[in-house]
């Protein structure tokens, strides 16, 4: 991902030119004024070692214009298609707006944690114009200690979270001293700089309304014997008893009949549940990577079996504090790429939601590293025997026209009735040595994601980095007005297990 200095992005976007999977057009459906559908990044440098010992707005425009051929998401909007009848396309903007894009303020004193996590939060609540390039960069000065911030914000629809790294690497080196950028490549000749016209697009879209009982067929074959891993559904009475008859007669006869069972997850009330609002509160933290692999290495697990721990730990004791402490587990939604898995590339986003619990009902911590590693091993299996793509060929069968309402119909409907998930916990792997952006060591990387009705009030996301695994915790204010307290709770489970492990 990040070897060989300053890169390109790899071909896995979507071309300029070209049209959004149905998958990544999801993203933009189901957002409203409150579910929010972009990923960020918080990134920390030192700019001590810098040319000048600084590091501004303008020097980060220079980078910009510089790089941004290496990083495609940043300079591609959106075009509708005419009466909604299909999805958008991207279409290259050749002139960006960096005065637009790139924004520069201060923090008032003293620039501590908290502070910086309020900017965020606040910047992090606001969506972004969808009649420009999907992205905005904030440089934030009077950091304490004297450090600059980064806040890098891009829709989800036009990167996941393993492609959005690859989209800040294009902008980092390995040393202090930038290293010349690659010159730009030529279009291909099938790549177009511009979206088909109005005309072309609504043939095409009629086209795809005419094919769309072909892809309910494909969706409804390959889904029914995976009822148990959906998200509401899956709450359903009869929806497992369906799904193991229909994987023991082997319908399918492509691996669905070798699908490891999965034990019904029913998904209990927490103070997460419900509507998210507008606002949120964000926390971020890092705990050495060297102790997390110390427990790992002591008890037989993997780093991230270590982390997802740390997690219910964390919640466990949050949840007790008020007295919300549910019996069952949590359920918890965990994305798995599937990145290098489509021949010759595929959407912006390659990821599938493996469901799983969160053992947040068990006291002991060894316990709930067992129960962490026994779950994470049955979804491993059942990834295995064959991925699930439920969810792509779920909006494929949808007709373009009716995948907006239907989105957020069913956020409504499962954020009331029956919630789909507790939260999610996304861990994404990063390099484990030190990169510099226009000449400022990157000390910390905190990533930041995504909150919705569906998924619940609060979304953890890891990062590791350079021997550190730096945590974003983002919330609904509401929900979770302490959110800094699980950044301690975290710190105080790793020393929890750090005194089992000798």
């Amino acid at each position: 991902m990040f070897q060989g200095g300053v890169r390109a992005v790899s071909g896995q976007f979507v071309g300029m030119g070209q049209q959004l999977s149905p998958f990544d057009a999801q993203f933009l459906n189901f957002e409203t004024v409150t579910n929010l559908a972009h990923i960020a990044g918080l990134t920390i440098l030192d700019p001590s070692d810098a040319p000048g010992g600084t590091i501004n707005r303008e020097h980060l425009v220079t980078l910009l214009r510089g790089r941004l051929h290496l990083a495609p998401p940043l300079r591609r909007r959106l075009v509708g298609v005419p009466l909604g009848l299909d999805h958008p396309y991207w279409a290259e903007d050749r002139e960006v707006d960096f005065d637009y894009h790139v924004r520069e303020l201060a923090l008032p004193p003293p620039g501590d944690d908290h502070k910086l996590a309020e900017q965020v939060a606040r910047l992090h609540g606001r969506a972004l114009d969808r009649r420009r390039p999907l992205w905005e960069l904030y440089v934030i000065q009077g950091v304490a200690g004297g450090l600059v911030a980064l806040y890098t914000k891009v829709h989800h629809a036009a990167i996941d979270g393993v492609t959005g790294v690859e989209v800040m690497a294009a902008l980092m080196d390995f040393e202090s001293r930038p290293c010349d950028a690659p010159a730009a490549e030529p279009p291909k000749p099938d790549e177009a700089a511009t979206a088909p016209g109005p005309l072309e697009m609504t043939v095409r879209g009629v086209t795809r309304v005419l094919d769309n009982p072909l892809a309910l067929l494909r969706f409804l074959a390959d889904a029914v014997p995976r009822l148990d891993e959906m998200p509401v559904i899956s709450q359903v009475s009869g929806a497992g008893l369906v799904s193991r008859l229909i994987r023991g007669i082997g319908v399918r006869g492509i691996g669905a009949e070798r699908l490891p069972g999965l034990p019904r997850m029913p998904v209990p009330r927490t103070p997460l549940s419900g509507p998210v609002s507008q606002h949120r509160r964000f926390a971020f933290g890092t705990l050495p990577l060297d102790e997390i692999k110390h427990v790992k290495n002591a008890f037989g697990r993997t780093v991230n079996d270590v982390v997802l721990t740390l997690c219910a730990a964390a919640l466990r004791r949050w949840l007790a504090k008020r007295d919300e402490l549910p019996r069952l587990p949590l359920v918890v939604g965990i994305p798995i790429s599937t990145r290098g898995r489509s021949p010759g590339g595929g959407p912006a986003n390659e990821v599938i939601p493996a469901i799983t619990t969160l053992p947040t009902h068990l006291a002991d911590p060894l316990d709930r590293l067992r129960a962490v590693g026994d779950s994470m091993t049955l979804v491993k299996e059942r990834f295995s025997a064959a991925p699930a793509t439920w969810l792509i060929e779920f909006s494929q069968a949808m007709p373009a026209a009716l995948n907006a309402l239907a989105a957020r119909s069913g956020f409504r409907l499962a954020s009331r009735r029956a919630p789909a998930m507790n939260l999610l916990i996304s861990n994404v792997p990063g390099p484990q040595i030190p990169l510099y952006v226009c000449g400022a060591r990157v000390v910390a990387q905190y990533p930041i994601s995504v909150i919705t009705d569906v998924s619940g009030g609060i979304n953890i996301t890891v990062f590791s980095y350079d021997g550190r695994v730096d945590f974003g915790i983002i919330a609904d204010r509401d929900m979770v007005p302490d959110v800094w307290d699980l950044i301690d709770y975290l710190r105080d489970a790793l020393d929890e297990l750090m005194k089992l492990a000798g």
